[in-house]
């Protein structure tokens, strides 16, 4: 479990982090989301101690970072994919890891062959693609078989083979019961893996809630409906309450009436229907209303 209590940073003239609370719990994978500069690598770096809290504190696990006396054994974190000596292999980069808690050889070879990395175990990780240097990155995050893991943009290179890999790795660890925190701007994909979301915007804590509480307190859900009458159909939908929209000659998306009644209007006056379907809030028009205010940079101008 991840504590962050009370915490501010503060780098120069800047505010990075401002009184942020919250708490990241285990048995879930919990998305940390939020614009750029908004403080999320800040916020992560002092979870595990590379900067240290203005004011406030963080625990893990219930003590500092620097408190663990085998840290890699109970937090695993991402944070820079390329922090590995180039001239160095997968296999030596990560033997020189497990040296420092005494890992053996073998747990080496579990985490390579995880992130399916054992083919290229051997290979110098200066011409590694990106996403095999992200792979490598959450190998050695998962070297100490951690309670905690802490991943900053890590589908970032995959493709959509590693992107699929790494989506039933965070589902595997938090059913394992640990406490996973994800960082990324991919928020598609975060509405497919994350339970909880936590969002951050000019360094203060925005939302912090199950990621279906935050779905449904955002945009309505909206009807679409294909028809070869649709502009007819517009015109007996219009009401008090109701908002409709056409992305195409025979589409309407329908907002203030259930696909129910708008599939009873469309029935009572024989105008047919190809399609009805309903349309979720997605995440990114949830992630957008939530931090319209708060981004560093909109349509070219730098906000102050």
């Amino acid at each position: 479990m991840i504590e962050i209590q009370d915490v501010s940073k503060r780098h120069g003239d800047r505010w990075a982090v401002r009184e942020l609370s919250c708490t990241v719990r285990p048995g879930r994978v919990t998305g940390f989301l939020g614009p750029n500069g908004s403080g999320k690598s800040s916020t992560l770096r002092m979870v595990v101690g590379l900067d240290s809290p203005t004011s406030g504190r963080v625990l893990v696990e219930g003590r500092r970072y620097a408190e663990h006396p085998a840290p890699l054994t109970r937090v695993g974190a991402l944070l820079e994919a390329r922090g590995v000596h180039p001239g160095r292999s997968a296999r030596a980069h990560l033997q020189a890891l497990a040296a420092t808690h005494r890992f053996s050889r073998r747990r080496v070879e579990e985490v390579l062959e995880l992130v399916g990395l054992t083919e290229v175990a051997h290979r110098r990780s200066g011409g590694f693609s990106l996403g095999m240097g992200q792979r490598l990155g959450i190998a050695a995050a998962l070297l100490g078989d951690p309670a905690t893991v802490l991943l900053d943009e890590p589908a970032n290179g995959l493709d959509p083979d590693g992107v699929r890999w790494l989506r039933g790795l965070l589902r595997q660890l938090a059913d394992e019961g640990r406490t996973v925190l994800v960082s990324s701007h991919l928020l598609a994909e975060m509405a497919g893996t994350a339970d909880h979301v936590v969002v951050l915007g000019r360094g203060r804590l925005l939302a912090d809630a199950p990621l279906a509480e935050l779905l449904a307190s955002g945009a309505r859900p909206a009807v679409r409906v294909r028809s070869p009458r649709a502009r007819e159909l517009r015109d007996l939908l219009h009401g008090p309450g109701v908002v409709l929209g056409s992305p195409a000659e025979d589409v309407l998306l329908v907002e203030g009436a259930s696909a129910e009644q708008v599939g009873e209007v469309a029935r009572a006056h024989g105008v047919p229907v190809h399609e009805l379907v309903t349309e979720q809030p997605s995440l990114e028009e949830a992630f957008a209303a939530l931090t319209g205010d708060a981004v560093e940079f909109d349509a070219g101008r730098v906000r102050r």
